[in-house]
């Protein structure tokens, strides 16, 4: 999995049980995202010169980084390729328009299959979208099966560069969408003004004051009181997106108060969701890499409360493996021929098979 955050490559080699949802982490490995490369992504999120051949060059070194992620996640468990039955591999999203019906990932799944020697499953989307869904999210289906309990409201929130939460309520059908930005607008305010690409641990944010005029005024966008099905991403909430608001409001920001503001826009923006669509949610599990961000995690409780904050650590899951293990449970249900879609998710037509398959 290589998400938002283009900040590199996460594979988790998994063994999952007969039953659905319940596996084991048997290794995994992170692949940083080599400079240039995501200085290329992050070019390919928006207009620029070249595109098609820039797209396609940018896929084929995406693919050899998730051919040696593969290698690497196999080398750390212990785990022959040739064992392997097939590899999730979604590619890296650079445009994503549902209201055009359409979306695009750079990948290359037939070059991963060649240089891992696996099978792989890759093109996750397009079929949603086809039958009329939102093609995202995608994760929502595997937090029902791995962290679904007949006697416990929860909701899981994942905060990537996007942030996307699941509501899991007994006797509900499970829901999910985009609340918004995770770490992208983070990232990329910290990047401006910081040595480094985040703020670790949310400690510059924690140093700074919400701006509350300016966080209502980032609150206004029209996304946010959207009901679902939606999803968004870097298309949206950009570069562009932040500094429009910034000049709207004129005024002297001090750039730690932005920090803080932005990781109070994540939170909220969030929070509000899960009250107004389900109020019963008495958990949260966060993952991702925003549930390392400690002061994230403290305005999230405080805008839940009395809601109960865990990591999904605390379940036995680390926090940068449950995207990467969503898509490995995708490729074995696409492998199996069983649906994978939620309607009540993305709001497509029917339940569908998702992924194409490349053969080793």
């Amino acid at each position: 999995m290589s998400g938002t955050s283009l900040d590199g490559v996460d594979a988790v080699i998994a063994d999952f049980a007969p039953q659905q949802g319940l596996c084991a982490t048997l290794g995994a490995a992170h692949a940083p995202m080599p400079e240039l490369l995501r200085d290329e992504l992050a070019e390919l999120q928006g207009r620029c010169d070249d595109e098609l051949g820039r797209a396609a060059r940018a896929s084929l070194a995406l693919a050899d980084l998730y051919a040696a992620a593969i290698a690497d996640a196999c080398r750390n468990a212990g785990v022959a390729q040739a064992d392997l039955v097939a590899a999730g591999v979604h590619g890296q999203t650079v445009r994503h328009r549902p209201d055009e019906s359409w979306t695009l990932q750079l990948n290359d799944p037939a070059r991963v299959a060649e240089r891992a020697g696996v099978t792989v499953v890759a093109d996750f989307r397009r079929r949603d979208m086809a039958a009329g869904g939102q093609g995202a999210p995608l994760v929502p289906a595997f937090h029902a099966a791995l962290f679904g309990r007949a006697d416990l409201a929860r909701a899981v929130l994942n905060v990537g560069g996007v942030a996307n939460v699941t509501l899991l309520v007994p006797g509900e059908p499970v829901r999910g969408f985009d609340t918004g930005p995770g770490n992208t607008l983070l990232d990329l305010w910290y990047s401006r003004h910081g040595e480094g690409l985040f703020d670790a641990g949310g400690a510059w944010a924690a140093s700074g004051r919400v701006d509350h005029a300016l966080l209502a005024a980032l609150l206004a966008d029209p996304y946010f009181g959207a009901p679902p099905p939606k999803s968004t991403g870097r298309d949206h909430f950009n570069a562009g997106w932040l500094d429009a608001a910034l000049a709207r409001h004129a005024g002297f920001y001090h750039p730690a108060d932005v920090q803080a503001t932005l990781t109070a826009l994540t939170a909220r923006a969030a929070a509000e969701a899960i009250h107004r669509e389900a109020p019963a949610v008495t958990e949260l599990l966060v993952c991702g890499g925003g549930a390392r961000n400690l002061t994230l995690l403290r305005t999230l409780a405080r805008d839940l409360r009395p809601c109960a904050i865990l990591s999904t650590a605390e379940l036995g899951i680390a926090v940068e493996h449950v995207e990467a293990l969503a898509f490995a449970w995708l490729a074995r249900e696409a492998l199996a021929g069983r649906p994978a879609s939620l309607p009540s998710v993305t709001g497509a037509r029917g339940p569908r098979v998702l992924g194409a398959i490349y053969p080793r």
